[in-house]
């Protein structure tokens, strides 16, 4: 059964290399970033070309730390009709920034992508989805520093962030700001992920494609899913120092992510975030 044709869904790729993960915080010190291989300008633009082979428009939450050193890369999203959003500069969770840290963090990867790319940067999503309850002053951070959508809450109970009961589809802030949860799917009144990502990988194609569906058909909602450039990448430099549980995460099923995401492209529609849910 296919997607009813009058829903588009919304693809997203977070631009950040496979050591800027929150995964490897505790082996991969900051310091070492440039010193380490990068591949997530390779990476990406390998998506650019599925995405182009496909006819697809996506947005790209980029990482300024990402576009300071590979500019060319953030002139060929914008060149090739894609939406440039931010993921803020350095890949820190906001759940551990002071609100300073935080604003000082969106201002600056706001200005580098609006410098380099000569248009409005509108959306952000927060690395690692770290809105959570404690920390909702994120949104009027975001909202005084001129975004006008965040993608950053993801509505379901996990180890390293979600918000269970927050709205799972898109909702206005108390200050007006936009935000668009990560795709969930409900089943026996518990929320479960279904954006994409590692449960992506985890889940056999079948499902991620049920569920998908399920959301177009029953709830007729657009999805939000998103994935990594790092997650197509089989061959990048494994950190056998993490945890069992880190490795796990992060490396399962790289291989099977490149087709999988070329079938979803093929079974859905797919435009940007902006032009989905600011029109």
């Amino acid at each position: 059964m296919s997607a009813p044709v009058n829903i588009t869904n919304a693809m997203s790729v977070d631009v950040e290399d496979y050591f800027q993960v929150a995964a490897f915080d505790d082996i991969i010190n900051r310091s070492d970033w440039d010193s380490l291989p990068h591949r997530v300008n390779n990476n990406t633009h390998k998506i650019l070309d599925i995405f182009d082979q496909q006819g697809i428009k996506a947005t790209f939450f980029v990482l300024g730390w990402v576009a300071e050193r590979y500019p060319e890369l953030v002139t060929r999203i914008i060149t090739e009709g894609h939406e440039l959003a931010s993921h803020g500069y350095a890949h820190q969770r906001a759940t551990r920034q002071s609100r300073q840290e935080f604003k000082e963090d969106i201002v600056k990867a706001k200005k580098i992508l609006e410098d380099l790319s000569g248009v409005a940067v509108k959306g952000y999503r927060a690395p690692s989805y770290s809105i959570n309850k404690s920390n909702l002053w994120v949104h009027d951070e975001l909202l005084e520093s001129g975004h006008q959508y965040s993608s950053s809450v993801y509505p379901v109970k996990h180890d390293l962030y979600g918000i269970p009961d927050a709205p799972r589809f898109a909702y206005r802030c108390e200050n007006g700001l936009l935000e668009i949860p990560i795709t969930t799917t409900r089943i026996a009144s518990k929320n479960f992920p279904a954006g994409g990502g590692g449960f992506f990988r985890l889940y056999p194609y079948s499902l991620s494609r049920w569920i998908i569906q399920r959301g177009n058909q029953q709830d007729q909602q657009p999805s939000i899913f998103y994935f990594h450039p790092w997650e197509i990448d089989p061959d990048q430099p494994r950190q056998e120092s993490a945890s069992f549980k880190s490795r796990f995460r992060h490396y399962l099923n790289l291989d099977k992510t490149e087709s999988r995401l070329k079938n979803l492209l093929n079974d859905f529609k797919w435009d940007r975030m902006d032009n989905i849910f600011l029109k």
